[in-house]
């Protein structure tokens, strides 16, 4: 279903154990000092090889990690397109709308966008509850359901089947604010990719089987991720800035500074489909949004489980 190496079988997402077997394996390749030569030459060779005889999708948030893999793809004359969605009420355009305009023409890109109303919106949601209806209504479920929105929504306007994303780009190049509170932050790179299983490999893959897609993730490439882990922690975050040596690399590629050094919200925030859900909770009298979910769950036939 995916272009995810050692992630998918003939049965779907493997299991937990053999995923983290596989992140123990890359642990144990990483040896010596980081190259950005040899990096950056991973990084273009993990986006060529998966480049399909077929035009292609890219998810464009308009930050590093999609510019990057955008500017990649141009260079090698890919036949793509960029995908943008926000969610607007008012006057405010949704911070990933502009960015992701403004690459596009800087860079010549092919790129379609659509910035969805409240009604809209309200059908996305409902259906990224239905593909995940809630086991239990805890901080990553709401961010599973605004994440979710985003990549159904930019489904909704695309006619491809295959999507290049930028997952993985956070956990190997110490893009969370979690890693600037740790003391050994390669350790944490390496925990957090075990830990991407439970959260972003689980919601991604059964995203793709529902809605008939295949996923290409370059970051997640094995020697992308031996290159990158071979860096030390100072190399990917400070005080000022997080995954400094892949925006050095998307800036040396030709990603103007201005976007290769953008500080950016994740997906469900630059979107505004975050605010969409706390709009939707208010508008339909409830005081929290796990009652809006709740409420959406009993429309599609799901049964709530009790407090």
């Amino acid at each position: 279903m995916t272009k995810l190496s050692k992630v998918i079988n003939e049965q779907g997402l493997v299991p937990k154990e053999t995923w983290q077997k596989v992140v123990e394996n890359l642990k144990c390749r990483v040896s010596g000092e980081g190259s950005k030569e040899k990096l950056k030459q991973s990084l273009i060779e993990a986006v060529k090889k998966r480049i399909p005889d077929e035009p292609f999708a890219l998810f464009f948030s308009g930050g590093v990690d999609s510019a990057l893999i955008a500017l990649i793809l141009k260079q090698l004359n890919a036949d793509f397109t960029c995908y943008a969605v926000g969610y607007q009420d008012g006057n405010e355009l949704p911070q990933d709308i502009w960015y992701a305009r403004e690459i596009a023409k800087k860079l010549d890109l092919k790129y379609e966008e659509k910035i969805f109303n409240t009604k809209e919106t309200r059908d996305i949601i409902k259906q990224a509850v239905k593909i995940f209806p809630a086991k239990e209504f805890d901080a990553n479920y709401f961010v599973t359901i605004d994440v979710a929105s985003v990549i159904i929504a930019a489904k909704s306007i695309a006619k491809e089947k295959i999507f290049f994303s930028g997952l993985g780009a956070e956990e190997i190049f110490a893009g969370y604010n979690r890693h600037s509170k740790v003391k050994n932050i390669n350790e944490e790179c390496w925990r957090g990719l075990k830990e991407m299983w439970s959260r972003d490999l689980f919601r991604d893959v059964t995203l793709g089987m529902n809605l008939g897609i295949d996923l290409c993730v370059p970051f997640l490439d094995e020697d992308v991720v031996v290159e990158a882990m071979k860096f030390e922690g100072d190399r990917k975050i400070n005080e000022e800035h997080k995954k400094i040596i892949l925006r050095e690399i998307a800036e040396e590629l030709g990603l103007s500074k201005e976007f290769a050094w953008r500080k950016k919200q994740g997906a469900q925030y630059g979107s505004k489909f975050d605010k969409a859900v706390e709009k939707l909770t208010k508008m339909n009298g409830f005081e929290y949004k796990r009652e809006y979910i709740e409420s959406l769950m009993k429309e599609n036939d799901v049964k709530v489980k009790k407090k």
